[in-house]
């Protein structure tokens, strides 16, 4: 699989869409997902960073109007002109839309995107730890999803970045059982 047509992405943004998709799939292995999963997981991985370098004119064709803030446009442009392409998968559409928020009513597809976009190897800063929870995400995937999430919303705070309603419930899905 490779990016769609309709992408626009500079060479450090492919590179990185390559890396988590490599890594979608290496977890896909682990965790024992059939093809036809493996198969969605890997899609989800392609779109998510689809238009992440399209120009805001061309990401407010695609995006929600309302609360959400043009750093996050990409993920929704992406779901809608993936859609509008002829992806009909509700998850992998899912995955693509929230994978910067987090998403309560994700499946599989959602929170291995989630995990793998965060950890693939290129990402410079936290590398030990990050490489600690890539040995862990396939077999402990519950605990290391709720350590993620906490790690990347204690970021937004630190940051004094509002919550999206959609992070929250899905912080609070997470911690339920807890």
């Amino acid at each position: 699989m490779s990016l769609p047509s309709w992408a626009v992405v500079e060479d450090f943004r492919r590179e990185h869409i390559e890396r988590v998709a490599l890594l979608v799939e290496r977890f896909a292995r682990e965790r024992g997902a059939s093809e036809a999963e493996q198969g969605r997981w890997i899609r989800a991985a392609w779109l998510h960073d689809a238009l992440k370098d399209a120009p805001p004119a061309q990401l407010e064709r695609w995006t929600p109007r309302g609360d959400w803030h043009p750093a996050l446009w990409h993920g929704p442009a992406a779901a809608a002109a993936a859609a509008a392409e002829g992806e009909r998968d509700q998850g992998v559409l899912d995955a693509v839309r929230y994978h910067s928020i987090g998403y309560d009513g994700w499946d599989d597809a959602g929170r291995i995107l989630y995990l793998a976009d965060y950890l693939e190897p290129g990402r410079p800063d936290g590398r030990q730890q990050r490489d600690a929870w890539r040995l862990r995400a396939a077999h402990e995937m519950p605990a290391v999803l709720q350590e993620v999430a906490a790690a990347r919303i204690a970021h937004q705070l630190a940051g004094r970045q509002p919550l999206r309603r959609e992070t929250w419930e899905f912080w609070n899905h997470l911690t339920a059982g807890a």
